[in-house]
């Protein structure tokens, strides 16, 4: 979802508000932010603003003759997964997606996170509508750079990464971003799919569950797409896709589980000092690393995760991993018990999240059915 962006929406939904508005409204939210930089906020509601007002309506790109067979094939996805969301699952998706935005970079935005060397638990900052967030969302290398460094001389683990796409949870159009293009058609629409699952649920300040059930969501719904649609069906290649991909992030979750588990053991023993803790993490994440390429990802039929192996190991890093693939056998094990499906599992979540103070205790535990 939004890493960034999402934390600066301010107004009504599905309306363009004129420039002097919009700088009203940018000066409040600074005004407003308790534990974030006024200036940081007015810089990423400046950029928000440049994506909004370089929108065009799809059908427009798709009917321009200059536009490449690839987007408007992509582009064309997006209405469809949008249709789909609407009616199939019941999502009030507004005008998400009917626009596009064609950027002139590679990366929409980088985002910082960060972690004590000797926990498994993000540095979070607070934002109006979102609550508390375990990133902050640059549009400039530099500026996303320096606050990794202020981070580090405070003692921290950090993690800077890009993002192709993000939702402003209703607040705003939310364009359909070039970058978020540079994919195959099966990840364009979980991106789709997973952005508006963010529409449809939030529980702010539970940045973990809200991940992990627009990745529960986006993908079951993009294995329905795409096996369900006419033209693709059950046989078809990407219907094939969609279903592996899901088992994937499955497997991956599994895999996860019992390391970080080894990680909280080893931080959370008081008779253990800092420095110790800090140099035996090394070999636990050694160890995971090697376990992981010898024994899990073979076992992948589609993705393989490789940033695993080639990102820097941090707690920064790690969180940012459980962050999007935590229990999703159990989100499985949800739309297990209400037969396959998923609308019926996306409402009973919904009906019940009010009434509990940790949104995890809703979903039952769940036995993977992938080797």
């Amino acid at each position: 979802m939004a890493e960034g962006p999402e934390a600066v929406g301010a107004g009504r939904p599905r309306r363009r508000w004129p420039r002097a508005v919009l700088a009203v409204l940018l000066l409040m939210l600074a005004a407003s932010c308790i534990a974030c930089s006024p200036v940081y906020v007015v810089k990423a509601g400046i950029a928000e603003v440049g994506i909004l007002r370089a929108r065009r309506p799809i059908p427009d790109v798709l009917a321009d003759s200059t536009t490449d067979a690839d987007t408007r094939g992509k582009l064309a996805y997006v209405l469809e997964a949008r249709r789909f969301a609407a009616d199939q699952l019941g999502i009030d998706v507004g005008d998400s997606y009917t626009m596009f935005t064609r950027l002139e970079r590679d990366t929409l935005a980088l985002v910082v996170s960060a972690a004590p060397k000797d926990q498994l638990a993000p540095v979070t900052w607070w934002f109006p509508i979102v609550g508390r967030v375990p990133y902050r969302g640059f549009f400039n290398v530099d500026d996303a750079l320096e606050a990794e460094r202020d981070l580090q001389e405070d003692g921290y683990d950090t993690y800077v990464r890009p993002t192709a796409a993000f939702s402003t949870l209703g607040w705003f159009n939310d364009p359909m971003l070039s970058t978020a293009l540079r994919t195959d058609n099966v990840e364009v629409v979980a991106t789709v799919l997973h952005e508006l699952a963010h529409r449809y649920m939030f529980v702010p300040g539970q940045v973990g569950f809200n991940e992990a059930f627009a990745n529960f969501v986006g993908r079951v719904a993009a294995i329905q797409f795409f096996c369900t649609r006419e033209g693709s069906g059950p046989d078809s290649v990407k219907c094939t896709r969609a279903q592996a991909r899901w088992r994937d992030l499955q497997r991956f979750s599994v895999f996860m589980d019992p390391f970080v588990l080894e990680l909280e053991q080893l931080y959370y023993d008081p008779g253990i000092p800092f420095e110790e803790k800090v140099q035996r993490r090394e070999v636990v994440f050694a160890a995971a690393q090697e376990r992981f390429a010898a024994e899990v990802q073979p076992t992948f039929e589609s993705l393989t995760f490789a940033s695993f192996l080639t990102t820097p190991m941090n707690n920064a890093t790690l969180m940012g991993q459980v962050r999007y693939y935590n229990r999703l056998p159990d989100f499985q094990a949800l739309l297990d018990a209400h037969e396959g499906d998923l609308t019926s599992a996306m409402e009973a979540l919904k009906l019940a999240i009010e009434d509990v103070d940790d949104p995890w205790d809703l979903l039952p535990r769940g036995t993977p059915a992938v080797p």
